[in-house]
């Protein structure tokens, strides 16, 4: 396993993040099985890999739960947990969005959950549009001076209002986003045109979620049929990416991948690591297989002209249209 550090901090982070959605039963695609859930956390952790991403809202708390029963047997200075927060919880007022009293209430079930005093990454979910981020920044700050949370994050919003929260921060002396977490692959590369060129700027660390595309850039799907198993199936938003421009995007990684003789998947994640701003992108397996082959994108080397053709396909383009995870 390679290291780096998590933007301009001083946090040792593996070079790939095992994300944990898929640790739960709430959707068809996920795991449902908390005994394969845990085997992939360990060989995860055998393999090197140190950081690990959930959030609350993911099967309503059942990632965390899961996560935090993995862990219990491993030193806990040795692993960098990360978690989130913004989604609905419960009925009723109070149970969603940045406001202090859910940010501050749902830090402790999350810790709970987690079994653990301390949450390594505590990371905004969304922008809440209707409380001022100055409000949530001043509760994240009061749990990184109370050692509840050791780092801030934040995923998926607009340039102006990550540079806005930032500029918060500095104007108030809160506690600073280190880690920006937004969705970027191969065929997602809109963020190129909005929050990657300010992390790069600021020194803010950058998780991508969806390395893969929902598993479009796995090259299990095929352009002349419908999908009939794998998230494509039941998710619109990997079925969207079904487009002429992504369908010539993965011609050009399978092409390469037939070359260098590695698979789509080692292709499209090493084209990420590639990428200077990236710190960690996060994986989603749904086994071990799965994880052993992404890992491995490691040992793939790409040179510039391979970069140029699996990029030539497309034009970044920044769209408010981005789905929720």
């Amino acid at each position: 396993m390679e290291y780096t550090t998590l933007g301009d901090t001083g946090l040792e982070v593996s070079r790939f993040c095992l994300g944990c959605m898929n640790f739960g039963s709430d959707r068809e695609w996920m795991i449902g099985d908390e005994d394969e859930s845990r085997e992939i956390i360990d060989r995860a952790i055998d393999l090197g890999v140190n950081f690990l991403d959930t959030a609350n809202v993911y099967s309503h708390g059942e990632s965390e739960e899961i996560v935090g029963r993995a862990i219990e047997e491993y030193d806990r200075e040795q692993l960098v947990i990360a978690t989130k927060v913004y989604g609905s919880m419960g009925e009723g007022p109070n149970k969603q969005g940045l406001s202090r009293k859910h940010v501050l209430d749902q830090v402790e079930g999350s810790l709970e959950r987690l079994g653990t005093d301390y949450i390594d990454l505590y990371q905004i979910h969304r922008w809440d549009e209707s409380t001022p981020i100055a409000e949530t920044l001043h509760a994240l700050d009061h749990l990184v001076e109370t050692g509840k949370v050791r780092y801030i994050g934040a995923s998926t919003m607009a340039s102006w209002q990550f540079t806005k929260a930032l500029y918060e921060s500095d104007l108030n002396d809160y506690a600073r986003f280190t880690c920006m977490q937004p969705q970027y692959n191969l065929v997602d590369r809109q963020e190129e045109e909005n929050v990657l060129p300010v992390c790069a700027d600021q020194g803010v660390g950058v998780i991508p979620w969806s390395p893969l595309g929902g598993g479009f850039l796995t090259g299990k799907y095929d352009r002349d049929s419908e999908p009939e198993s794998g998230r494509a199936a039941t998710d619109e938003h990997t079925y969207e990416r079904f487009t002429d421009e992504n369908w010539a995007v993965l011609d050009a990684v399978r092409e390469i991948a037939d070359e260098k003789d590695v698979t789509p998947a080692q292709v499209s994640l090493s084209w990420l690591l590639h990428k200077e701003v990236v710190d960690a992108p996060i994986v989603g397996p749904r086994s071990i297989d799965h994880l052993e082959e992404n890992v491995a994108a490691l040992d793939v080397s790409l040179s510039r002209d391979d970069i140029e053709r699996l990029e030539a396909p497309k034009d970044p383009v920044w769209s408010r249209d981005i789905a929720d995870t």
